[in-house]
């Protein structure tokens, strides 16, 4: 693997005009077929083998005219203080709000509420459902604006009027924390190698990388299904691992300079180790994203594998790209290299005695004494960090999984305005009713018999009258529990009218009875995801721990890497709850509603933050393999590996943690939960793991970190991914101002190139 890395990294730098030629025509060539190919499909979202998925493709064919997929809004009216809806003035207001609404453009129906019942028993508030012919995905300009101009003009005449469902248009956030990840990555960047071009390129390789992963899934839409909302994951993990990557080699390249190495050389080592890490994190990555098929959820499906083949474009510019990119780079982007020597020159005598002079004063850098610290002390620092990372993953023991809905949204817009006016007025179940479907050959009969068994269900608040279709096979009842949608007795009502159907079915001649609808869609939704998180989690660590098994020949360096995340992970989900479930210093965070955690976020942090944690355990790590490799002690091998990486592994994790930190400014509670867990998720396991728990255990374990069974070392290929072989292509560095340049009869390869 090494050698091969290093022959492309040397061909990449040599040839960087063709280099460049080829990312052109890919970037301009699949940015050409995104732009003619077909718009890309609506959002669908479906769960396979679950009850509501099952009842919903039903209605979707006995329902036909009012799709059962259609969107719908729930308009709540109400009257001035001290008057009601009922009132003549008022309820003349109310219906002709229903007529402007049905006249709306896309819209199928709308019931009455005074004809539907739907006014509350003081009689000062009602609702209205508006049915959609369309999902909520494909509503047009047009359909929204028409529902906004009919509650404008009922809001003229005195009425205060919300609306809630998915057929309203939720106001997109405020772009800029995408900026603002970019310009804290530039900083940190510019810190990190001290120059302009040096800081840029990781910047600029990633967002091409992520360019034509973008493109790419554009130009695929229509042939594979992937709606425009695939791309997001994929351009967030494409930016991350994009700079990550590019930055681990351009340091490599750096320091190989540094010794002084030509830069082809330099280039070919670097891409020949730091590339071979690369490489590897990338796999890793891959598999965690690709592992989303676990789930069964074809969303996630399609997400996790577009983002997967942008990480795979990431790893194929950060070997390629960049090499190529650092053949254009002047050489005075290099700080502290000696420009006489990289070009075959002898020093003067005065620059000598600096270089001399400097190099005797040179003291051991940041990531060095924090290795050696943590060498001189490894149980203290073991147990601080393990305890410490425990404590804070305690209340990770009460985690509760929900999906958020309207009632998390923030106080000053209409779906939880609507939301609140239907909670005080009609209690708290009328937010998330359930939709019971009945299968019989007299439905109507049979619908009404199950409702009246329905009725008489433990927190069941009220149950509508069935409405069948025309061939009268199928009817809907509406049930409306006592509890609100989010409320985990609403789940329990789910289970239990499902656990008891039977008993309504052979009682009320119906062949068959579903429980669907969005409260009961959104149980079964984290239900599947309950279900596929430990397959999902055994997939991706037990292929990872087998691929770092490869990387490090080693059994103990694997079984750390995936013990160490799966703490780090713990921790974060446990300062999740703490803050957005309990609210301990929720005002801290500007958190407004504390509630359930939502449901996807254990399989995402573990898909997103393994992928980065693996970034880092590999370049970390793999440096201190490599020292470990040629000879030196393990213990030395560690402050090896953190004098080169600790400074690129801890630029990298905190430009990850500033960018996630930068979704905490949303208003949106779920925003600002989803970038809390991220960010803090990546600072337990870069700082805390990685940085502390690591070296601690490898200097506990000596040489037997590195042991392998020899029946498992004769098994394995050889990836070299040390670089090793690298010694027998090359003779070593020689030591600036020597005069002797490392490969003077490549001189020529490299003197024309400016620099």
């Amino acid at each position: 693997m090494a050698t091969f890395l290093y022959q492309l990294g040397r061909f990449a730098f040599r040839r960087r005009w063709l280099t460049l030629l080829i990312w052109v025509l890919i970037f301009g060539g699949v940015g050409a077929a995104a732009s003619s190919a077909p718009p890309p499909p609506a959002d669908t979202f479906t769960m396979p083998g679950t009850e509501s998925q099952k009842a919903f493709d039903l209605l979707k064919e006995k329902f036909p005219a009012a799709s059962a997929d259609g969107a719908t809004a729930r308009v709540v009216v109400r009257a001035p203080k001290g008057e009601k809806v009922s009132g003549t003035e008022r309820k003349a207001a109310v219906s002709a709000l229903v007529a402007d609404m049905a006249k709306a453009p896309g819209v199928a129906a709308v019931a009455d509420p005074f004809q539907a019942g739907a006014v509350s028993k003081d009689g000062t508030t009602a609702y209205a459902v508006v049915t959609y012919k369309a999902a909520a995905t494909t509503l047009k300009d047009e359909e929204h604006d028409g529902l906004t101009k009919a509650l404008d003009k009922a809001r003229d005449t005195g009425l205060t009027v919300e609306a809630g469902g998915d057929a309203i248009e939720v106001e997109a956030a405020a772009g800029g924390t995408e900026l603002l990840g970019v310009l804290v990555s530039a900083v940190v960047l510019l810190i990190t190698f001290g120059s302009m071009i040096a800081a840029g390129m990781p910047l600029l390789t990633a967002l091409i990388g992520v360019g034509v992963g973008l493109s790419g899934i554009l130009a695929l839409g229509s042939t594979f299904g992937l709606s425009a909302t695939t791309g997001t994951l994929a351009m967030m993990i494409g930016l991350a691992v994009g700079i990550d990557y590019a930055l681990f080699i351009i340091s490599r390249y750096r320091s190989e300079v540094t010794e002084g190495r030509t830069p082809e050389e330099a280039a070919g080592r670097a891409v020949g180790t730091a590339g071979s890490a690369v490489v590897f994190a990338g796999l890793t990555v891959i598999i965690a994203l690709a592992g989303l098929a676990v789930v069964n959820i074809p969303m996630l499906t399609k997400m996790g594998l577009a983002a997967a083949g942008t990480v795979a474009v990431a790893v194929l510019i950060a070997i390629t790209f960049v090499p190529a990119l650092l053949g254009f780079a002047p050489i005075r982007t290099l700080r502290r290299v000696d420009r006489p020597a990289l070009k075959g020159k002898e020093p003067s005598a005065r620059l000598r005695r600096r270089m001399e002079k400097e190099a005797a004063r040179t003291k051991p850098n940041l990531g060095t004494r924090w290795a050696r610290y943590v060498l001189r002390h490894p149980v203290a620092v073991l147990l601080v960090g393990v305890l410490g990372l425990g404590a804070v993953a305690l209340p990770a023991t009460s985690l509760e999984l929900g999906l958020p809905g309207e009632g998390t949204m923030a106080t000053d817009t209409t779906q939880r305005k609507a939301y609140d006016m239907l909670s005080e007025s009609f209690g708290p179940g009328f937010n998330g009713p359930l939709t019971i479907t009945v299968s019989a050959k007299d439905a109507t009969a049979a619908a009404g018999s199950a409702a009246q068994a329905l009725a008489k269900v433990k927190d069941v608040e009220s149950v509508s009258p069935a409405t069948a279709n025309p061939a009268n096979d199928t009817a809907i009842v509406s049930l409306v529990p006592s509890t609100g949608p989010t409320e985990h007795d609403t789940e329990v009502l789910v289970r239990s009218i499902r656990d008891g159907v039977s008993g309504i079915e052979g009682s009320s001649g119906a062949d068959e009875i579903l429980v669907t609808g969005q409260t009961a869609a959104f149980i079964d939704f984290s239900k599947t995801l309950d279900d596929a998180l430990v397959p999902y989690l055994a997939l991706v660590v037990g292929l990872a721990f087998l691929l770092l098994v490869l990387v490090f020949r080693s059994v103990l360096v694997p079984l750390k890497a995936a013990l160490g995340f799966l703490l780090s992970v713990s921790a974060a989900l446990g300062a999740v709850v703490a803050i957005f479930q309990w609210g301990w210093l929720a005002e801290v965070f500007g958190v407004k509603a504390t509630g359930p955690v939502i449901s996807t976020m254990p399989i995402f942090m573990i898909g997103v933050v393994f992928g980065l944690a693996m970034d880092y355990e590999v370049f970390l790590v793999s440096r201190m393999r490599e020292a470990f490799s040629h000879g030196e002690e393990p213990r030395e091998a560690v402050a090896t590996g953190f004098r080169y990486g600790g400074r690129v592994v801890s630029a990298a994790a905190i430009i990850m943690i500033s960018v996630f930190s930068a979704f905490m400014t949303e208003s949106n509670d779920l925003i600002k939960m989803i970038g809390f867990a991220l960010a803090s998720a990546v600072l337990f396991d870069a700082f805390v793991v990685r940085m502390a728990i690591v070296p601690a255990l490898l200097a506990l374990l000596g040489k037997s970190a590195w042991w392998l069974p020899k029946w498992l070392d004769r098994m394995l290929p050889n990836v070299d991914v040390e670089g090793t072989g690298l010694d027998r292509l090359a003779p070593a560095a020689t030591p600036a101002g020597t005069g002797t340049p490392p490969h003077p009869a490549r001189e020529h390869d490299y003197a024309g190139s400016g620099r």
